[in-house]
């Protein structure tokens, strides 16, 4: 069954390249202009991936953005004419999954696209439940529970957390992290991995701030504490 994805973008012809880039390799296109319509056709069809600039009318890219990654866990391609780490970073901190700096190659972000739902479909590990300490993440089904709680992440939390469970206690780079979750596809730098750490610890850890589940090991990355 061929994938849906959105794509919003404020310049029609830019709008255009990317739908025929995307048709061509089997995808269903819906269209957006601007941030307020985007809304309406992502509650209205369900798309399996957004692309979405973040240099909108009406409503902010970033605005639009935040309400996808807060009420699903449809993964989201952000699209920016600037090339500023302020915006990717605060991107990803709202739950985007990768970004793409304009001008870009339309090639190149649809294999962003297969790359990211790939990621968004999940990874076959040996174990069905991995189990550390008091979480609980159910690989096929993709759920997360901390001290018996449901957890919402998006795609990519959820495989940065599998990453470091299928290993507690050992010890990541970032860019051992980067890779993992994010492949080849990704063109960034490893303090991104930051922005997502900094999320999960929000959504899983009691006080974010002095964590419990995944420490800091300064000068080197970061480790899920197995105990």
């Amino acid at each position: 069954m061929s994938k849906k994805i959105l794509v919003v973008d404020d310049e029609p012809k830019i709008v255009e390249i990317v739908r025929a880039y995307l048709e061509k390799d089997g995808f269903k296109v819906v269209t957006a202009n601007d941030g307020r319509v985007a809304l309406d056709v992502f509650r209205r069809d369900t798309p399996d991936l957004v692309v979405l600039d973040l240099m909108l009318p009406e409503v902010s890219g970033l605005d639009v953005c935040r309400r996808i990654c807060k009420d699903s866990s449809t993964p989201v391609i952000m699209l920016t004419a600037r090339d500023e780490t302020t915006d990717k970073v605060v991107g990803l901190e709202l739950g985007a999954d990768d970004y793409v700096t304009k001008p870009f190659d339309p090639k190149e972000l649809v294999s962003r696209v297969k790359a990211v739902l790939r990621r968004s479909e999940g990874h076959r590990t040996g174990a069905t439940i991995l189990k550390v300490a008091g979480l609980e993440i159910e690989v096929d089904k993709r759920r997360v529970s901390c001290q018996g709680e449901t957890i919402e992440l998006t795609p990519l939390e959820f495989n940065l957390l599998r990453v470091m469970a299928e290993q507690p206690g050992r010890v990541f780079s970032r860019m051992q992290l980067l890779d993992k979750v994010q492949g080849d596809a990704y063109e960034g730098y490893d303090r991104t991995i930051d922005s997502h750490i900094k999320n999960l610890r929000k959504k899983i850890e009691l006080d974010p701030n002095q964590p419990h589940y995944i420490l800091t090991i300064y000068g080197v990355g970061y480790k899920l504490e197995g105990e």
